[in-house]
């Protein structure tokens, strides 16, 4: 979501319906964020529950907010069985920094730990995710919100991000197949219809809704 940009107003917090912002502490002027790659047991409707693979107890993880200019380190540390690793989708930053196994860093070993740190000299919506093969396809994704450092406008009174996923899973299963294409779960933040929470607008009021797909 990218639009005109006004001085003199601050930025709208983003909602993630169903989902947490994910906390920060400061370090000498760093936003030191905690993520934790780890199995997740979620309930997607009333009448299924499904096992997925997140971050901090939840499928998407949390999401984080920034500002644009904001020196960020990301701490990550692997609770799955298996290797994993991190990228920042669209990120401008230093290749060491980007999260692909074998290329700029060896993958985060179960039990072990990776420290991304990095500056954001980019705005509008992005967001991070396993880049080791089909973690993504059981839920390893979150939103990532850079706020621009002179507000959009015109102003709007909400803005949403909604992360869409979709799972393939059998009726005798809770576990999604990665491998299959046929899918018969579609999520919004981690929830099904009616699980999902609606976006709640009064008349009149400006929306926007940023969409990860």
């Amino acid at each position: 979501a990218r639009g005109e940009v006004t001085s003199g107003q601050a930025p709208v917090r983003v909602q993630t319906p169903n989902l947490p912002d994910l906390p920060f502490t400061v370090d000498n002027g760093v936003k030191v964020f905690h993520l934790i790659a780890q199995p997740v047991k979620q309930q997607i409707a009333p009448n299924k529950t499904v096992d997925l693979w997140g971050f901090n107890g939840s499928a998407p993880g949390p999401t984080i907010q920034v500002t644009q200019g904001d020196r960020v380190r990301l701490i990550v540390d692997n609770r799955l069985p298996e290797p994993t690793s991190m990228h920042w989708h669209g990120f401008q930053i230093p290749n060491n920094m980007d999260g692909a196994p074998g290329v700029s860093q060896d993958p985060i070993k179960p039990g072990g730990r990776f420290v991304y740190e990095f500056t954001l000299h980019q705005e509008g919506t992005y967001f991070y995710h396993s880049h080791m093969a089909m973690q993504e396809m059981v839920g390893m994704l979150g939103g990532f919100i850079i706020h621009p450092k002179i507000p959009y406008a015109p102003r709007v009174e909400k803005d949403y991000l909604i992360a869409l996923q979709e799972y393939a899973v059998l009726p005798n299963s809770t576990i999604p197949n990665s491998m299959n294409m046929e899918f018969n779960w579609l999520t919004f933040n981690g929830k099904c219809g009616p699980a999902s929470t609606p976006l709640i607008i009064k008349h009149g009021e400006r929306v926007r809704i940023r969409i990860i797909n």
